[in-house]
C-alpha cells in the first residue's frame, strides 16, 4: 500500500491490519505505535509488540527478545532501497513506483 509522504504511518497501519491473518504476535516500528492500532490489533486475538515513541507518557508493554525477529523485514527494505529508483523516489505516479517496487523486489530475491 503506498501512502503520502505526508501521511503517517498509524493511518495506512489501520487498513492493513484488517487484512491480518490470524496470528499470536504482531512486530511493528515506533510509527505505528498508536492506542488505535494496539486495540485493533487486541480484537484480533494478537500481542502487540511495538517500541514505545519516547514521548509516550505510559509505557506499553514490549520485549526486546521477541522484536529481534523483525530484523528480516529490515533487511527486506534494505535490500530493495539499494535500488536508487526506490531509494529517492523520482517516479511522480504512484503506479509507477510501485511497479518498480515490484521488480526491484523480484529482482533483489531472485539474484
Amino acid at each position: 500500500m503506498l501512502t503520502g509522504g505526508n501521511v503517517a504511518d498509524c493511518k495506512a497501519g489501520e487498513i492493513l491490519l484488517d487484512q491480518l491473518p490470524d496470528t499470536g504476535l504482531v512486530h511493528a516500528d515506533k510509527g505505528y505505535d498508536s492506542n488505535a492500532i494496539r486495540r485493533q490489533i487486541g480484537d484480533c486475538g494478537a500481542f502487540a509488540n511495538i517500541p514505545p515513541k519516547a514521548n509516550r507518557i505510559w509505557k506499553n508493554c514490549f520485549s526486546p527478545f521477541l522484536y529481534r525477529d523483525r530484523n528480516a523485514i529490515e533487511r527486506m527494505f534494505c535490500r530493495i532501497k539499494d535500488f536508487r529508483r526506490i531509494a529517492t523516489r523520482n517516479d511522480r505516479n504512484a503506479t509507477n513506483f510501485l511497479a518498480a517496487v515490484h521488480i526491484a523486489a523480484a529482482v533483489a530475491f531472485w539474484l
